[in-house]
């Protein structure tokens, strides 16, 4: 280690902090704006404030108080480990002095302060997976996304809708790995559970999907590579191991818009199956989010016919108001009110089980074409987002202008992006009021043509005129 070499004394600027340059020793510069501070130089060129006192036994003692900052003066009273410009630093000075008049061991107060620090990260260091699962999902997932719950689960936690304390998931990461410190889990352990997630399920969830899937792998990495960023900027773990796990395959791009016979079955097939009925219509005629209108209440209702959906549950973090045509509103009036959700099967939770529900739609859907087209058709496979793709493209064909339907759907892109979107603040609301009118009238049309002979078309262009109901 070089030695310093004697220390200089000057009445420290500003100006004189930033100018002064390193040598091949380290250097020691005493600053007569303040008692026994000093400004030392690394040959480096790194900067930092000391101070040099004697202690109470008598013997010369220092404290380092922290780094010269480059970025100015930083909001907060000054502490010791912080970045420190030469006022901060000769703030916090004058208050160690304080506590020198009052009898108190600097230095041995803050050796105490940093053996605590130490002590507190090997014990959190040593936290199972499972406390570390908690931990983040409390402390940083809960407070930042709306999926949160989600992401618990495939971590393998349960928390209750109404509240309270979280149950491990039988067979889930939280009970395969609940007692394996966090730090052990290597690579190799991701790799093997992203795997079976692809193979056979995620651990806790079961087969919900026959075959491989790149999706299930895809989230259940996603949610481990969360867990481990997070635990490295607590320094729980060195480093994330999910860097060393390849990330599984994309989905391409979809671009499925389910055609004017496929409504009409789509629409035939939801007859009769609960909550579900009503909520699966409701997307395709608003052109909303699953999430969204599953988790419909009856006080984002008003007696305007509008749905008000508040930023929180939205994906753009943007309140959205849905004009509802007559059709949607109807649907909702034949919900019974047994709770805060519109659409609930126990009065406290939205509906779930839509994997299940969607099999059930495609079943019927399917023996409905057959029954219609003759055995050589075939129902693509089609998503419950397409739903909401297939709106979006069928206003367009309806000649809804572009910016109208955007608000319908709450999209930030296109013409309400950039410099145009932040200054035209217009909600379009008439507008957007008479488009959903236009695709309710579009859609039930659609749906009474199996009364029809199948050579007749019974829809045309409006070529832009309003629905006068």
């Amino acid at each position: 280690m070089t030695r310093a070499k004697s220390s200089s004394a000057v009445l420290l600027t500003d100006a004189a902090v930033s100018k002064l340059r390193p040598d091949k020793k380290r250097r020691r510069v005493r600053d007569l704006g303040s008692q026994a501070l000093f400004l030392i130089i690394a040959p480096s060129g790194r900067k930092s404030w000391q101070m040099r006192f004697r202690r109470p036994g008598g013997k010369i003692g220092k404290v380092t108080l922290g780094p010269v900052s480059t970025a100015g003066e930083i909001a907060g009273e000054p502490t010791i480990g912080m970045p420190l410009t030469l006022r901060g630093a000769r703030q916090l000075a004058a208050e160690v002095h304080r506590q020198r008049s009052l009898s108190r061991d600097v230095i041995a107060d803050q050796r105490a302060e940093r053996h605590r620090r130490r002590a507190e990260i090997e014990v959190h260091q040593r936290e199972s997976f499972a406390a570390s699962a908690r931990r983040y999902v409390e402390e940083h997932a809960r407070k930042r996304l709306r999926s949160w719950r989600d992401r618990a689960k495939r971590l393998g936690l349960s928390y209750p809708p109404e509240g309270g304390e979280p149950e491990k998931i039988k067979g889930g990461l939280a009970e395969r790995w609940q007692d394996r410190p966090l730090r052990e889990i290597d690579d190799h352990d991701i790799w093997s559970v992203v795997e079976e997630a692809k193979r056979i399920g995620s651990p806790g969830f079961g087969v919900r999907n026959e075959g491989h899937s790149e999706n299930r792998a895809r989230h259940l990495r996603s949610a481990l590579s969360a867990l481990f960023s997070w635990a490295h900027r607590q320094r729980l773990v060195e480093d994330n191991p999910c860097r060393k796990v390849a990330a599984p395959t994309l989905p391409s791009s979809r671009d499925r818009v389910l055609t004017n016979d496929e409504v009409r079955f789509f629409w035939q097939a939801c007859q009769g199956i609960g909550a579900f009925e009503a909520s699966l219509k409701i997307m395709l005629l608003t052109g909303q989010r699953r999430s969204e209108v599953a988790g419909m209440r009856w006080d984002e209702l008003n007696e305007q016919g509008e749905w008000h959906l508040p930023k929180e549950r939205t994906k753009n973090k943007l309140p959205h108001i849905v004009p509802l045509s007559r059709t949607a509103l109807e649907l909702i009036e034949r919900q019974p009110r047994i709770g805060p959700h519109v659409f609930t099967t126990t009065g406290t939770t939205p509906i779930s089980g839509w994997s299940k529900a969607k099999r059930k739609l495609d079943a019927r859907m399917e023996k409905l074409a057959l029954k219609e087209q003759g055995k050589d058709f075939k129902l693509k496979p089609w998503g419950l987002h397409d739903l909401r793709r297939t709106a979006v493209t069928r206003m367009n064909e309806l000649r809804i202008r572009p910016d109208v339907i955007e608000q319908v759907v709450n999209h930030v892109s296109g013409s309400r992006s950039g410099v145009a979107g932040i200054y035209n603040r217009s909600t379009l609301l008439p507008e957007r009021r008479d488009a959903l009118k236009r695709w309710e009238a579009h859609v039930l049309g659609v749906v009474v043509v199996q009364a029809r002979p199948a050579n007749i078309v019974t829809l045309k262009d409006t070529g832009g005129r309003r629905d006068r109901r």
